[in-house]
């Protein structure tokens, strides 16, 4: 396993468990989450397509993985704002990294700040859905 992969992916959930603790309260969490998301790199047209469809999610969402096991990029969008801003930080944690580092880190980043308790029940599919998906194109470069 490439350990600075590992610990970059670590390194970006503390970021993320850090900044959220600096907001008293979920409206101003879901603000900071749509703030997130409106920094993303715009999402190209043609990657939104049933192929890169994230299924389970109640908004849609559409993900596109490049590289290699020794590093995958995945770029990401979706039609609902909050949603986009939970894409930026599964990106900051899992894009750039090994394949062998996204397969093993767990998103820990989600119960540190509160994320399982505060989002519906869909959205939280959701984010299990899109988790799920970069997960299988990590597993996917492994074994390919």
């Amino acid at each position: 396993m490439n350990d600075n992969s590992a610990a970059a992916a670590e390194a970006a959930q503390d970021a993320i468990i850090d900044e959220f603790s600096f907001f008293g309260d979920w409206t101003e969490r879901y603000q900071y989450l749509i703030d997130l998301g409106r920094k993303l790199a715009p999402f190209p047209e043609e990657g939104k397509t049933e192929a890169h469809k994230v299924h389970g999610c109640q908004s849609q969402v559409w993900l596109v993985a490049s590289g290699d096991a020794n590093r995958l990029e995945f770029a990401a969008t979706s039609d609902s704002a909050i949603v986009t801003g939970l894409i930026a930080l599964l990106l900051r944690v899992y894009s750039g990294r090994s394949a062998a580092a996204i397969v093993e880190t767990e998103p820990r980043f989600v119960d540190s700040i509160g994320l399982a308790k505060h989002l519906s029940p869909t959205r939280s599919n959701g984010l299990a859905a899109m988790l799920q998906t970069i997960k299988q194109h990590a597993r996917g470069a492994l074994s390919g």
